[in-house]
């Protein structure tokens, strides 16, 4: 097959000079949204609901935050909050702070087995999901995680920057190459070329859209690809027991590794990777740099988490599902996008220049509705626009007041 996908290996000073590219085009911008008043705000929460009234501690200001990945709301569930604080009792202190190479709290290795038979895969937990990243790929590079020796390393070019950071780090152990998204015809054409590639990715895009596993799975099973796909933006949301987009889809095997906030749908915090091979597991408790640091989860998250994962096995999880697919198809009714109808709550509504993207959320920011504008390099130049998350414990008769808003400042503008 042939491919017209651009490709670059991040090696020399050329990944310094993209940085510098990258920081001289968003500055600006992000400095224009500060002017405005959309970063850096302090709040508070007199209702206990993080998600929805939050009131601007400076001036009074009181708002819906349309941006909160928290999708199933249980962030602020209370039994979720109660396990928090009943860890912190029974433990009598915030952590260890020893590697849990050498010794962990039976909390965290009671959280390793539970979310181990939640989600049918080896548990291996971090700090967050980026210091898992962090301590993996560089082995994944580095061929230490599968046969076949060094891998070259294909990044998807919307993969979530925690992943695309660590391509100088990997670009020691092997080639590193980016792709069109999902680029399927290209990445063929460099497991044709290499005997030995891994393909990096997220399962649900933070910006809106999916991976296309399908191909991906077949050209794992083809090539023997490794894939590691971050799918933080799933977890919670799909499968009969949250197991996510892409553990929902596939059996696992020691060559996929899944990462995930806990910190999103969830609803706790922290970090974990799925993993398919016990002694892969064993191994990346020793090596994985951050991941056996002496922090790791602290002990209120995992307590937060056990009661998360008590959810999840309980009829509760299909009805949040179910509110938040209601919510989601509705506002698609209300505010038609590129991504409507694929069954996850990620939207964005594209207005294309960047000033008017600020401006527009800066209005809404007014008007009651904290919605955040996306510009390069967060999403590619010329589309930016709003980046809208859908949740299941907000009122639609909130997500119609909010439609109309954005509806009347796009057709004035």
């Amino acid at each position: 097959m042939t491919s017209t996908a651009e490709h670059q290996s991040f090696v020399g000073p050329h990944r310094y000079r993209h940085a510098e590219k990258m920081i001289r085009t968003a500055d600006p911008v992000w400095q224009a949204a500060a002017g405005h008043g959309l970063t850096g705000i302090s709040v508070d929460t007199p209702s206990g609901d993080s998600n929805n009234r939050l009131v601007d501690r400076a001036t009074g200001h009181e708002f819906v935050n349309m941006c909160s990945c928290a999708y199933l709301g249980l962030n602020h569930h209370p039994a979720v909050i109660e396990g928090a604080v009943s860890a912190l009792r029974e433990a009598g202190t915030t952590w260890l702070v020893t590697s849990t190479t050498r010794i962990r709290h039976q909390l965290l290795a009671r959280l390793e087995e539970e979310l181990g038979e939640l989600f049918g895969a080896q548990i291996l937990p971090g700090t967050t999901c980026s210091a898992l990243t962090a301590g993996i790929l560089p082995l994944v590079a580095s061929g230490h995680l599968a046969p076949g020796g060094p891998r070259v390393m294909v990044f998807d070019r919307h993969c979530h920057f925690c992943m695309s950071y660590v391509k100088p780090i990997c670009a020691e152990e092997s080639l590193v190459l980016t792709c069109d998204h999902n680029d399927l015809n290209y990445l063929e054409d460099i497991c044709r070329q290499y005997p030995s590639v891994a393909y990096v990715a997220d399962g649900a895009y933070s910006m809106g859209g999916v991976a296309a596993l399908d191909g991906l799975l077949e050209l794992q099973d083809r090539y023997g690809l490794f894939l590691f796909i971050d799918d933080s933006h799933s977890l919670s949301l799909v499968g009969e027991r949250g197991e996510g987009f892409v553990r929902s889809r596939l059996v696992m095997n020691p060559l996929t590794v899944i990462v995930t906030s806990l910190g999103k749908g969830f609803g706790t915090g922290g970090g974990v990777a799925m993993l398919g091979d016990p002694a892969m597991s064993r191994f990346l408790a020793r090596h994985a740099g951050p991941v056996g640091w002496s922090q790791n989860m602290a002990l209120p998250l995992v307590g937060a988490s056990l009661a998360s994962a008590a959810i999840h096995r309980s009829p509760e999880l299909g009805q949040l599902q179910r509110r938040l697919d209601e919510n989601v198809a509705y506002f698609d009714e209300l505010l038609p996008t590129s991504f409507a109808g694929n069954g996850l709550p990620v939207r964005r509504i594209t207005v294309g220049d960047t000033d008017r993207a600020v401006r527009l959320s800066a209005e809404l920011y007014r008007r009651g509705f904290y919605s955040s504008a996306v510009f390069f390099p967060i999403v590619p130049q010329g589309q930016a626009g709003l980046r809208i998350m859908i949740r299941a414990d907000i009122d639609q008769s909130v997500l119609a007041t909010f439609a109309d808003h954005v509806r009347e400042l796009t057709d004035a503008a």
